[in-house]
């Protein structure tokens, strides 16, 4: 934050003060007093409620710590794609003509990430939000949020998958206790290597352990990154491909903002987690790296999946007619 003003009794001067980290921000502060002192002279007590709003805006904007600008790139879209209020907010739009997304700076070997989404309002039948971590390759991991658009009045379907090695076909697919289209909502995705666990405003909805001692691939060795997309997907995204896209609609607009990744950064073929487990150094909270849900926690996602749950691959036993997948027969 720049140009803020200083004032005495008797002057004013012009100074700068950065928001930065939070021990750079104090530093800064001390520098500020001390300069203060030496060529002012007017006393600490009257300095402080001048100083205080300055503090108080740059500690808000440290804490928030998200910026589009710096962790994003708009990869697709010609200009439906856009950042604003100062890298606060991203919007993806969707026309007749295209869709439109974005990919993160940065690869993740393992986290935490959060982001609050507003998904397209009234008639969003036939469009698809996408919100997933992936790695490229034949043989890719991938984590998926889908949000699959409806008429009006009708419940969004929130769409999961995971994919190990290539292979997906592990969908959950839930309807949402609430509507997403009239405020932000936080939707995060918790990748550890033992387990990894969707939740919604802190609520889980699903869990996909590490079951690699029974022969289930697990995604653990390939950094991903952070993608989304707005899309026309009326072929199969409401009811099956029976309703299409009202393009009399369009543009259809999904909102971004708090991006946070509490991560492992993979960089130059190394990670910024020491043998993969984060330090001090790199991770403000490293409870992730070991998380695993509390008997509350457990309890909320039996809530969710008892009461919003309208598919599970676990339970399709047409689907497999040799048998369901090995990990179903441990939940």
């Amino acid at each position: 934050m720049k140009g803020a003003y200083l004032a005495s009794s008797s002057t004013l001067f012009f100074t700068t003060i950065k928001c930065q980290a939070l021990p750079f921000l104090s530093i800064t502060y001390s520098l500020l007093c001390e300069k203060s002192k030496d060529k002012m002279s007017y006393s600490s007590s009257s300095k402080f409620p001048l100083l205080m709003p300055l503090m108080v805006a740059c500690l808000i904007m440290a804490a928030s710590g998200s910026n589009f600008h710096n962790d994003f790139d708009i990869t697709w879209g010609d200009g439906r794609g856009k950042i604003v209020n100062n890298g606060e907010v991203l919007t993806l739009s969707l026309d007749k003509q295209s869709g439109s997304g974005f990919q993160s700076k940065n690869e993740y070997l393992f986290g935490k990430i959060d982001m609050q989404l507003k998904l397209v309002p009234g008639n969003s039948a036939g469009t698809v939000t996408a919100y997933y971590l992936s790695s490229k390759g034949t043989t890719w991991d991938e984590i998926d949020f889908e949000f699959l658009g409806n008429l009006s009045g009708d419940p969004y379907i929130l769409h999961t998958n995971v994919f190990s090695q290539g292979k997906g076909n592990r969908e959950q697919q839930f309807y949402l206790w609430f509507d997403p289209t009239t405020d932000f909502h936080t939707y995060s995705i918790l990748w550890n290597p033992q387990r990894i666990i969707f939740s919604v405003d802190d609520t889980p909805i699903r869990e996909f352990k590490n079951m690699e001692s029974i022969g289930v691939p697990f995604p653990k060795n390939q950094p991903m990154r952070i993608y989304s997309s707005l899309w026309n997907a009326d072929d199969w995204a409401t009811r099956g491909g029976l309703v299409k896209t009202d393009w009399t609609q369009a543009p259809f607009t999904a909102s971004y903002r708090n991006f946070s990744a509490d991560a492992c950064v993979w960089s130059n073929g190394a990670s910024s987690c020491k043998s993969n487990a984060p330090s001090s150094s790199t991770s403000t909270n490293n409870a992730w790296f070991s998380q695993e849900m509390d008997s509350a926690k457990q309890q909320r996602l039996q809530w969710v999946q008892q009461n919003y749950m309208i598919y599970n691959y676990c339970t399709d036993a047409k689907r497999f007619p040799q048998g369901l997948p090995s990990e179903c027969k441990m939940s």
